[in-house]
């Protein structure tokens, strides 16, 4: 982008009410005892002995590049993602937190959640978490039986899964999301529904309850597993989703399920197109400047070499252009069930709302948005095809 163009672009933003989003921390901790088959996340099978101490002073150097982007904003929340970053010792977590706390104040109400796994679950370590603040855990369930846990290539077993979670509120944890598949190998409607029914019943703050998808350079992609027919599939989403209401859980984004006063903030300003810092090895952030200019950074994937002092933390970054950011804000907002406030469009891309008329039009036409003018939110039928809803506004763009 020239000079011209930036200042041009700067103004812009200014002029159409752009705001600095609230400020959230993603550290990503890429060990696993084993990796699963479905899995395409920056996820390593873990040594013996993890390089804990090294990997923290990485992690906290590698924030201290990122404070810059920070433009004395608190943070709003944290979220220690994987991998599994309950492999990591309360020690180095305690080291960790304490040296992120320096360095960016927190937010007297902040959420800070860390990605567990059955497994790993140790009553002791886990009641230290707690008292660091942590104060949400994200337990990766996916199944309670045992069959299908083993198609997974889970190390876990279903007991281990509800005793983890006993453990979970003995160390003091009321607020706990539960990872949930479903659609899994010869799995019938009558498994699937089985297994959403045993975690509503252990009764965890938040559910993420989702159709298991095969993504690209996984196991599965390669040697794909046998899946339950689309119509199938259709059946266990909406009879899963009346038992979820049934049971006080809402809806709040296409995945997620929550009580109402447990909806996961971190999310939440992820798909609002919040700002986030993204530091350990393979994070994402994306992070706007007071000027109105956002951009996504991506660190480096190979542990080993997120390790090397020799080489940057940094593997790439994009400022995102303009035209870009319609599509970029409504693929986050749309996702959200109840959408957003139609202003927060130029608070949080310093563009005006004309940017988005044609696309507004054409899609309340088709019943795929809410008749609220004032809102930014999926119909029930643009909800069932977002991939449409999203469309629209590409070709409208």
């Amino acid at each position: 982008m020239s000079l011209i163009a930036s200042d041009l672009s700067t103004q812009h933003a200014l002029k159409n009410g752009f705001k600095l989003p609230p400020l959230a921390l993603y550290v990503h901790i890429p060990w696993c005892i084993r990796k699963c088959p479905y899995c395409d996340f920056n996820s390593h099978a873990a040594t013996p002995e993890l390089p804990e101490q090294a990997y923290v002073a990485a992690v906290l150097a590698d924030l201290d590049l990122d404070l810059v982007h920070v433009h004395e904003r608190q943070l709003e929340s944290i979220f220690f993602g994987g991998g599994t970053p309950s492999l990591f010792s309360a020690a180095a977590l305690q080291t960790l937190l304490e040296g992120i706390e320096q360095r960016i104040h927190f937010s007297p109400n902040i959420e800070i959640t860390l990605e567990a796994n059955p497994g790993t679950f140790e009553q002791e370590k886990f009641a230290a978490y707690r008292a660091l603040g942590i104060n949400r855990l994200s337990i990766g369930i996916q199944s309670f039986a045992d069959s299908k846990l083993q198609a997974l290539g889970r190390v876990h077993s279903g007991t281990e899964a509800i005793a983890a979670i006993a453990m979970a509120r003995k160390a003091g944890f009321d607020n706990f999301n539960l990872d949930l598949m479903h659609g899994l190998p010869d799995q019938s409607p009558e498994e699937a529904l089985a297994d959403l029914q045993t975690a509503i019943d252990l009764s965890p703050s938040h559910l993420s309850w989702y159709q298991l998808t095969m993504e690209p350079n996984t196991v599965f992609w390669n040697k794909p597993p046998i899946l339950p027919e689309d119509d199938v599939l259709w059946d266990i989403q909406e009879a899963g989703q009346a038992l979820l209401a049934k049971h006080g859980y809402i809806q709040y984004e296409v995945s997620a399920y929550a009580r109402a006063e447990a909806v996961a903030q971190h999310n939440v300003n992820y798909w609002s197109f919040g700002d986030f810092i993204g530091i350990g090895a393979g994070a994402h952030g994306k992070l706007s400047d007071p000027q109105g200019r956002i951009q996504r950074t991506w660190k480096t994937r190979q542990p080993n070499d997120y390790l090397n002092p020799d080489k940057p933390f940094l593997a790439g970054s994009a400022t995102l252009a303009a035209d870009d950011l319609p599509f970029e804000f409504l693929m986050n907002a749309l996702r959200l069930s109840d959408g957003v406030e139609l202003k927060l469009f130029s608070e949080r891309t310093g563009l005006a709302i004309a940017a988005l008329q044609d696309g507004l039009s054409q899609a309340r036409q088709r019943g795929l948005l809410c008749s609220d003018p004032e809102r930014l939110a999926a119909s029930a039928q643009g909800q069932l095809f977002l991939n449409d809803l999203l469309q629209i506004f590409l070709t409208s763009a």
